[in-house]
């Protein structure tokens, strides 16, 4: 069983920073692909930055040059530094792990969730 477990949320005023991180628990985990997607109050679930094992990210347009993603294989941890806080991000973020049960086949994972309120 594969569990994923989010810290890092909270309030923060705009233009402040806030980091999240998010660890995959579990035996033998081979993590393909890890990420963050958020949701805000009735919006759908957005994609905000993944990345994979390989250290490849992409990034939704409304975050690049504010949020970054990375990982730690060793810990099975994804971390999203966010900056430049705005309002517009208010959301719960997501983390997301593809863990990998064949070379070509997987299963993904949520985390629960966890809440960024940004106030101007």
């Amino acid at each position: 069983q594969v569990q994923l477990t989010e810290s890092g949320g909270g309030s923060v005023q705009a233009g402040g920073s806030q980091r999240l991180s998010c660890a995959a628990s579990g035996s033998a985990l081979r993590i393909a692909g890890m990420g963050w997607y958020r949701q805000a109050p009735g919006s759908q679930r957005e994609l905000v930055a993944t990345i994979q094992s390989g250290g490849t990210t992409a990034y939704a347009d409304s975050v690049k040059g504010r949020f970054t993603i990375s990982r730690d294989n060793a810990k099975n941890t994804v971390y999203l530094q966010m900056n430049s806080l705005k309002s517009e991000d208010t959301a719960v973020y997501f983390c997301y792990a593809h863990v990998l049960r064949t070379l070509f086949k997987g299963d993904d994972y949520w985390g629960q969730g966890t809440q960024v309120t940004v106030s101007s």
